[in-house]
């Protein structure tokens, strides 16, 4: 087991993608990892020393998304060519091509229990795929925009999704319909997940902001201000406890869930980073960006608990530089501010999920693995608020004066009125037809496809004719000729 006093390690990094990496992902037999680029290729790096790595070819454009299947002998990825592959990840490399949307598709991911997948497209739609019939299921299109990301829960009954309308949607996969929508975001949002226990929700957005609601109290549990730029992706450890965002800001960042903190930052990648992803083990995370690099690192900080890190860090003799500015939040007033009562509930609720509110103290790392420091603003000592809910008494008051703060999102009860029915049926009716709009594109999908096939039969057909037409002309033209010969 490493140190405590080590960093995050840069085990390996992968060359070979001649464009931006944009999605990884790990094999649950945690002897592959997978990673998609710009330059449209696939390629999955074996992890044993020396290990073969391939390249598989067949998507026209940019892949944007790659997950293995939960038992990892498939593997699916999303492209800009308007498709989904479902590869096999040997060294044959069959694939086979699923035709629905009518635009770019920006994610794919399995359910748990691998016979879905769930799509996310430019066309506005989210989509439900059978991987045993392979075919497609059915639509959910309420997005006014495109739709960046969307993932099953890990029991299967929720689909969440996030996209250019600044939402984050969450879906009954029995009902079909959108059972909560999230507004809360300045610019466009950028990845969604759940936790894997599936109690909690995390979203991401362009405007740099990482949000995480609890789903049994429809509130906003954690909010964290730690990147300078949009957050492109994210993934939960394992445990629950730890979480990693990559940024356009050029850095991975990993902030522990239980204490509300950033531990680390790391500084592997030149350029935007694009992806980041655990292992299913959470031993080790992956990144991926603009750089064209695939880095894998090991983790350490699940080894001890966080006190006796800062026990050990406590003990060094450089000196503590002050916090950086864009690693404190918040840094004004928020969208949902709520009354001092609602603050005095949310510092004495516990979350029995065990994320409780975040702290303003920070923990940096410089460099790659460089120089670590702990650094504690004056109001840590009392409970200083990062995220949701405050600390002590002091901070609050404070807060209350017009720092701003993040306050739990509420659900609104109460009798709709006449304008409420009415906008709810044109809204039931916009549905419909988007939904009927959805049926007739991908039927003109399907007729193009066969219209095609059938004119590149009757190419060949007419091929194979002009073919035999020459070899009977060229046969007569010799047996015509033959007697000449002989005379």
């Amino acid at each position: 087991m490493a140190s405590v006093l080590d960093d995050p390690t840069l085990e390996r990094h992968f060359k070979g993608h001649k464009d931006a990496v944009t999605c990884t992902d790990f094999n649950p037999n945690r002897k592959q990892l997978a990673s998609g680029s710009a330059d449209k290729n696939l390629m999955i790096w074996n992890l044993a020393p020396k290990g073969r790595a391939f390249r598989f070819v067949g998507h026209q454009d940019a892949v944007t998304s790659v997950q293995f299947s939960p038992f990892g002998n498939l593997v699916a990825t999303s492209s800009k060519d308007r498709t989904v592959r479902l590869w096999t990840p040997s060294m044959k490399g069959e694939s086979t091509v699923f035709k629905a949307h009518t635009a770019p598709v920006r994610s794919v991911a399995f359910s748990h229990d691998g016979h879905r997948l769930v799509t996310a497209s430019d066309d506005k739609s989210v989509k439900v795929w059978s991987v045993e019939r392979q075919c497609f299921v059915y639509s959910l299109s309420q997005h006014t925009n495109w739709v960046r990301c969307a993932r099953f829960s890990p029991d299967g009954r929720l689909i969440a999704s996030c996209g250019d309308d600044r939402t984050v949607r969450l879906w009954d996969t029995s009902t079909k319909h959108c059972i909560n929508c999230f507004t809360d975001y300045g610019e466009s949002a950028t990845f969604v997940d759940f936790n894997p226990s599936g109690t909690c929700l995390a979203s991401s957005g362009a405007d740099s902001s990482l949000k995480i609601w609890d789903l049994r109290t429809n509130k906003l549990i954690q909010h964290y201000q730690v990147h300078s730029a949009g957050i492109n992706s994210f993934s939960f450890h394992p445990s629950n406890n730890y979480l990693i965002s990559g940024s356009t800001d050029s850095t991975v960042k990993i902030l522990d869930l239980l204490e509300g903190r950033l531990i680390y930052t790391l500084h592997g990648h030149k350029g935007a980073v694009i992806t980041v992803a655990f292992s299913r083990a959470g031993d080790l995370f992956a990144s991926g960006g603009a750089d064209c690099k695939v880095l894998m690192w090991r983790t350490n900080f699940d080894a001890k608990s966080y006190q006796d890190v800062l026990q050990q860090h406590s003990r060094r003799s450089t000196p503590d530089p002050p916090p950086h500015l864009t690693d404190i939040h918040p840094r004004g007033p928020h969208l949902h501010r709520q009354q001092p009562r609602a603050i005095q509930t949310a510092t004495n609720s516990q979350h029995s999920n065990g994320l409780p509110p975040c702290h303003m103290a920070t923990t940096r790392v410089e460099g790659w693995m460089g120089e670590e420091s702990v650094c504690w603003t004056g109001a840590a000592a009392t409970g200083s608020q990062t995220g949701v809910s405050g600390g002590g008494k002091g901070r609050r008051e404070e807060d209350e004066e017009g720092r701003g703060h993040t306050q739990p999102l509420e659900v609104v009860s109460g009798h709709p009125s006449s304008l409420d029915l009415t906008l709810q049926h044109i809204v039931q009716q916009l549905d419909i037809l988007t939904q009927t709009v959805s049926v007739l594109e991908e039927r003109l999908t399907l007729t193009e496809d066969k219209l095609k096939e059938c004119l590149l039969n009757q190419s060949q057909i007419l091929k194979d004719v002009q073919k035999s037409e020459e070899r009977r002309r060229t046969e007569s033209e010799e047996s015509d000729g033959s007697p000449e010969e002989f005379t």
